[in-house]
């Protein structure tokens, strides 16, 4: 399942959502993750959603090779089909987060990480793998 889990116990003012199997890039999830790190979950969503509008571009730290500068950004894309499937999780755990009773509006992203999926093998001539990632997030309510 996840090699990886957020190994510290959930406190009654955390909720947590985990998409599995996302057939989504592991490396350009790692850098959509670590610009959404320590956001408020009203601002991470609004950036997303300007992400798939295509009016603003998340920043390339580490994978950034042949990654062409993007205006007040520096090496940066817009991972359009990436955003879309992070902001689904990120409502998933909100959703999670207002089950429990939580106020939506004191939520920040306190964990979110991206690691390997499983590989799945395609049929057909070539047997090529599918590329598939986790991404886990956890939210916690600051007053």
């Amino acid at each position: 399942m996840v090699g990886y889990r957020y190994s510290t116990e959930l406190k009654e003012n955390m909720s947590k959502a985990v998409g599995l199997g996302l057939p989504i890039s592991s490396k350009t999830s790692r850098e959509v993750c670590a610009k959404l790190k320590g956001m408020k979950l009203d601002k991470a969503k609004i950036l997303l959603e300007n992400v798939i509008d295509l009016k603003a571009a998340i920043p390339f730290k580490r994978y950034n090779g042949d990654v062409p500068h993007q205006k007040n950004t520096g090496p940066g894309r817009f991972p359009v089909k990436i955003s879309e499937k992070v902001l689904k999780v990120l409502k998933s755990a909100e959703a999670n987060a207002q089950f429990k009773g939580l106020s939506i509006n004191d939520l920040f992203i306190k964990h979110i990480s991206a690691q390997r999926g499983s590989k799945t093998i395609r049929y057909g001539r070539r047997h090529n793998k599918a590329k598939r990632t986790n991404i886990e997030v956890v939210l916690e309510e600051k007053k």
